[in-house]
């Protein structure tokens, strides 16, 4: 194994180590938001019957969609990878397929933050505050864990518009890694909304 190479691996193996710590500290954060939530669900003042609007539905659905076609995007560069010396008509496909997929992933990142937004809405309309006298244990917890995930996936969504510009000025071609990372991040941030979904719903 030439030198070359070897540092390759090391600087391939160090950047998903750091993208692994940094997941696993988010989700240490979001553990302890959660158990929070459970301790305080015993306060007298929580709210037992409430109820996530259905734009948080939506946004689930659009989550997991997304992270179909980012994997579908993923599949696709992988043959236009492969393709790359045989016939140019496959190459243009496979490279037409990713951005297509691309372009659906980022379309549905933007449902998902829009649906969160009228998810707000629906909540404050029901006279439900962050802070203040409208406020309850219940809706502020749902805010800051919501809040929270979004901050996160919007981290997400600029990583999204970085592999998009990437891969058309041709800087997957060779190495992927960059576009490897970005994939397990949206999985990853797609799995923590759709906790975050289940477990508000079942504790609210």
């Amino acid at each position: 194994m030439s030198d070359r190479v070897e540092i390759d691996l090391k600087n391939r193996k160090a950047k998903k180590m750091m993208l692994w710590f940094g997941m696993i500290s988010i989700t240490m954060t979001f553990a302890g938001l959660t158990s929070a939530f459970i301790v305080s669900s015993s306060r007298p003042d929580w709210l037992d019957s409430f109820s996530l609007p259905s734009w948080f539905l939506i946004s689930t659905l659009s989550i997991l969609l997304s992270s179909v076609f980012f994997q579908l995007a993923k599949f696709n560069l992988d043959k236009y990878a492969g393709d790359a010396l045989k016939e140019s008509s496959k190459i243009y496909k496979h490279k037409k397929n990713v951005n297509i997929y691309l372009c659906f992933t980022a379309i549905l990142a933007i449902l998902f933050v829009i649906s969160q937004f009228l998810g707000f809405e629906d909540i404050i309309s029901l006279g439900f505050y962050f802070t203040g006298p409208g406020s309850s244990v219940t809706t502020s917890y749902i805010y800051i864990l919501v809040l929270l995930h979004l901050l996160h996936l919007f981290a997400g969504i600029i990583v999204l518009s970085i592999v998009i510009i990437r891969f058309n000025n041709k800087k997957y071609d060779k190495i992927k890694l960059g576009f490897e990372l970005a994939l397990i991040f949206w999985h990853f941030l797609g799995a923590l909304w759709i906790y975050l979904f289940l477990f508000i719903k079942y504790f609210s």
